[in-house]
């Protein structure tokens, strides 16, 4: 762990695309497609880059990173990639666990105590809940794979959410308070479910990220420099843009409940600018297309990229194996992430989506693809099958407003023809 690269150049094509097997004319169809969402006010600017091999073969950049001042996307543009900082917390929760410092079987108390104390809910109401001791301890492997009973606040779909909303926790966590105080406050709220028994997307990867701050000693941003952002040379990544940077970072925008048109949040999108008070490995995260593009290029090297090696090749291929009791998909074991989303055919590893059968999802894709995305619209592939990584990176919250993510699968799929 003692190489260093240089800081990454800005996102570029390195490759033809009809040597790595694309048809460059079809290609051109995903920037037709996402360029006629940008004009009418359906999404602001947005990047998107497709690899086949490790090399880019395809890059594609549209709008305004602040639609008010009118500055354009560019290659070195800063993205919040809020719950793509899941995969990465969860390699580096992985790379300590190839050296020993814990078993997925452990119970997180051993590291968290307060969560010796958690309890479930049985029924009631945010006002009165009724809830049940542990049946048994919520463990390492429940927060890498999300079936530790924890939620989120901003999922609107249970009293347990309303009383994370109530304890300051929706979007953001409450002024003041770290992430060893939000963890405590974590394990106070009631569990959805008995930990194993279901999936739910919700803090495990937080509290997760809370672990590896205990067992290395340091905070979460020395954490993940030290054993990722600094060995892949990830320089432009971290919990919160510098001065120095905030020209760069692009405005984070919602559709308006009436007219559908995006406009700004500046509540939201103005946190990535101070240091934050709780360092979510959920969901903290700032980072360019180059920079993050490095990270699944070490994805489909299986743990290693120039180099430089985070994880051993069984490691990965071990998080990659759906990781659901009984080998279930997200549909038949999760609890939905929303109304509009279906996931039947996609099973979950440790800190990734895994692809179980495409044709049940209806999605164009490989099975054994990784993947995951983020709140504002962002999302990432690995293709191991076809050897192809994507990436798209836009600021629309929350990622449910447009089917992104099966129309970019269709599009980077149907121009491969080899």
């Amino acid at each position: 762990m003692t190489d260093r690269l240089p800081p990454t150049a800005p996102i570029a094509v390195e490759g033809d695309p009809a040597d790595a097997g694309f048809d460059p004319a079809r290609l051109e169809r995903i920037e037709r497609h996402f360029a006629r969402c940008t004009p009418p006010g359906r999404l602001p600017g947005w990047l998107v880059a497709v690899s086949r091999g490790g090399r880019v073969v395809y890059t594609a950049a549209r709008g305004r990173r602040d639609l008010e001042t009118g500055l354009p996307v560019e290659a070195d543009t800063l993205w919040r990639i809020y719950s793509m900082t899941k995969p990465v917390t969860s390699v580096a929760a992985m790379m300590l666990w190839e050296e020993g410092a814990f078993e997925l079987k452990d119970p997180v108390a051993r590291f968290i105590p307060a969560f010796a104390d958690a309890r479930v809910w049985t029924g009631g109401s945010a006002v009165k809940p009724v809830t049940e001791p542990l049946t048994e301890p919520i463990r390492m492997w429940h927060l890498l794979t999300h079936t530790s009973g924890l939620t989120y606040g901003f999922h609107h779909a249970h009293p347990v959410d309303t009383l994370y909303r109530q304890q300051g926790f929706e979007w953001t966590t409450p002024p003041g308070v770290d992430l060893a105080a939000c963890c405590d406050a974590w394990a106070r709220l009631p569990l959805l479910f008995q930990p194993g028994t279901e999936w739910n997307y919700g803090a495990s990867t937080d509290v997760l990220g809370r672990v590896l701050e205990v067992l290395e000693g340091a905070s979460l941003d020395e954490v993940l420099r030290a054993r990722i952002l600094g060995p892949l040379g990830m320089h432009d990544t971290g919990f919160f843009v510098p001065e120095a940077k905030a020209s760069r970072l692009a405005a984070l925008y919602v559709p308006d409940p009436v007219t559908g048109r995006i406009v700004r949040n500046d509540a939201l999108g103005g946190i990535a600018l101070h240091p934050p008070d709780c360092l979510m490995g959920g969901g903290g995260l700032v980072s360019t297309a180059a920079d993050y593009q490095r990270f699944t290029h070490m994805l489909r090297g299986r743990g290693e990229l120039d180099g430089v090696r985070l994880l051993g090749t069984r490691t990965v291929d071990y998080m990659a194996e759906n990781h659901l009791p009984g080998g279930a998909d997200l549909e038949t074991f999760g609890r939905p992430l929303f109304s509009e989303t279906t996931f039947d055919g996609v099973g979950f590893g440790l800190g990734l989506s895994v692809a179980l059968d495409p044709v049940a999802n209806h999605v164009l894709c490989s099975p054994g693809e990784l993947a995951w995305g983020g709140a504002a619209s962002t999302a990432f592939w690995v293709d191991p099958l076809e050897d192809v990584t994507a990436l798209f990176l836009t600021q629309l919250l929350p990622s449910s407003t447009h089917p992104i993510r099966s129309q970019l699968r269709s599009l980077v799929y149907q121009a491969l023809i080899d």
